[in-house]
């Protein structure tokens, strides 16, 4: 299955509790840390609402 690789490029300070949230579920939790998941609808979801925040490449 296709995998992506996500990378938090902007700090989750100062935003909303529920993206606070969603960034730490994804294994995020320093400035350009980042982490490999499988393409499913849940990741893909927790990946659109806080796109803002990361950078996302496929490998």
């Amino acid at each position: 299955m296709a995998q992506i690789q996500v990378k938090l490029v902007r700090s989750a300070i100062d935003r909303p509790e529920r993206q606070k949230r969603t960034v730490q579920s994804l294994g995020l939790n320093k400035l350009n840390s980042t982490a490999q998941h499988e393409v499913n609808p849940s990741i893909m979801g927790m990946v659109k609402s806080v796109q803002h925040l990361l950078q996302v490449t496929e490998l």
